[in-house]
């Protein structure tokens, strides 16, 4: 085995894959929110197909997808296999080391959060994103030229409205905890910086979760 596997197999080195995937991937969920956000010009969905079109035919967004799917699984695998080895080291639990009082809630169950977004990302991109480019829904879906009324459909029905809003709090914990996380684990752990990174990663994650929730609850609720 190389030095480069060694580095990597080791506890820090996955979690350096960890903080440098998350990291990226909190830069696709700015870019998602913001393009997402056309969703709520009232344009009859106009806007929204615009930019559906133009990320669904676009060669250079073609090409970062797979980018991100490597994103997405490297950020997984490396998170099951932390998530493992800390349960294995962990023999005695958690009950006599008084974990409420040593960590707060979301890191001790990153597991958890994990799965619930997993969970909803497989739902969603089956939805939207295999529906739209290999389902047999109307041409003009499978072309990107009218996502939009895939959008309003998808947000009439309750239980996946349901499952929408409960990824992001799911989300929202999981940031709070990672975005911090990452930035510590990458080197930057300073009694200086570390509250401004701490009140960003809140802020952020607050953010951007509560503008994801809102899209579905909007049209669920008034359209």
């Amino acid at each position: 085995m190389s030095w480069i596997s060694k580095t990597f197999s080791s506890s820090i080195g996955r979690k350096i894959v960890m903080a440098i995937t998350g990291l990226f991937l909190c830069t696709f969920l700015v870019v998602h929110l913001v393009g997402n956000l056309q969703l709520f010009k009232d344009d009859g969905g106009a806007a929204f197909n615009i930019y559906s079109h133009f990320m669904g035919t676009n060669p250079l967004i073609r090409t970062m997808e797979w980018v991100l799917v490597l994103g997405f699984g490297f950020h997984i695998y490396e998170s099951w296999m932390l998530t493992r080895r800390n349960q294995t080291a962990r023999a005695i639990g958690y009950v006599e080391n008084k974990p409420s009082q040593n960590s707060p809630w979301q890191s001790r169950n990153m597991g958890l959060l994990g799965t619930i977004i997993l969970v909803f990302l497989l739902v969603h991109l089956y939805n939207f994103f295999w529906r739209a480019r290999f389902g047999d829904l109307d041409p003009d879906i499978n072309n990107n030229d009218d996502l939009y009324t895939l959008v309003v459909s998808s947000f009439h029905q309750w239980w996946y409205v349901l499952l929408y809003v409960l990824a992001q709090v799911a989300l929202c914990y999981h940031l709070i905890h990672g975005f911090r996380s990452a930035f510590q684990t990458v080197g930057l752990n300073h009694r200086k910086y570390t509250p401004a990174i701490k009140l960003v990663g809140y802020a952020f994650s607050v953010a951007v979760c509560a503008g994801f929730a809102a899209m579905p609850l909007y049209f669920y609720f008034f359209k």
